[in-house]
């Protein structure tokens, strides 16, 4: 993924510090994956090992960022390898970031759980709205790994069909809560985890914002697609 330069050691520092970011990133994929097994088998168990990976996900951000400080201030890079750098510190905070998303997302379910949910509320929609911001998820990281710019874009216009699948949502559980005032206490806990889902969709496509920054030298953040299409020409 990192193109070759004069100093082997530097960049082998920086294949290092790109094989920490993907094992990062494995490690949110795999929180997620097990809230949504969580959501879907109502699994309170499985959300208090959800939980457990917290810290694991936390470390590994702060020293990763701390492997990029140490690089830059050494190696003083130019170019490329800069935006590398700084693109990595701008993926890690979106991965820690989603990490808390799928802890919210566990502590949420299990509340919910522990109170009896009401088996009228439409969790089948969280299901969906879920695999869909894990496949981003997963698609962003490997538009990262092979450095992919078409399939970074494609990121950024897939979080949009999670946004679609939120406001659907959001308006079937306040149906539900304003015809039976008996769900408003499980209902106002699974708008908040749907908000959650919807916010980690939102940071695959800030990650695979990033890509395109470390490959394109372009800032495609708070743009149109027709912008983002002329930006990386």
């Amino acid at each position: 993924m990192v193109e070759k330069h004069i100093s082997s050691q530097f960049d082998a520092e920086l294949n290092r510090i790109s094989t920490q970011v993907l094992e990062m990133g494995g490690v949110v994929e795999s929180q997620l994956q097990q809230v949504l097994y969580a959501l879907s088998h109502l699994s309170a168990e499985t959300c208090t090992q959800v939980l457990e990976i917290e810290d694991k996900v936390n470390r590994m951000e702060v020293q990763i960022d701390h492997d990029v400080t140490s690089t830059m201030s050494r190696r003083q890079p130019t170019a490329r390898d800069l935006r590398l750098l700084v693109g990595t510190a701008r993926i890690i905070i979106n991965l820690e970031r989603a990490g808390d998303e799928v802890c919210t997302i566990a502590k949420m379910l299990k509340s919910t759980l522990d109170n009896g949910m009401p088996r009228a509320l439409p969790t089948t929609e969280l299901r969906v709205a879920g695999s869909l911001a894990s496949d981003l998820l997963h698609r962003s990281l490997d538009a990262f790994a092979r450095m992919d710019v078409k399939a970074a874009l494609a990121v950024i216009k897939g979080d949009e069909a999670i946004d679609v699948e939120h406001e659907g949502l959001t308006r079937k559980l306040l149906t539900y809560m304003m015809e039976d005032p008996r769900t408003i206490s499980s209902g106002l806990n699974l708008l908040f985890l749907a908000r959650a889902i919807e916010r980690i969709g939102d940071h695959a496509a800030n990650i695979a914002e990033a890509v395109i920054y470390i490959a394109k030298g372009a800032d495609v953040r708070h743009t149109t697609e027709a912008e983002r299409e002329a930006a990386i020409k």
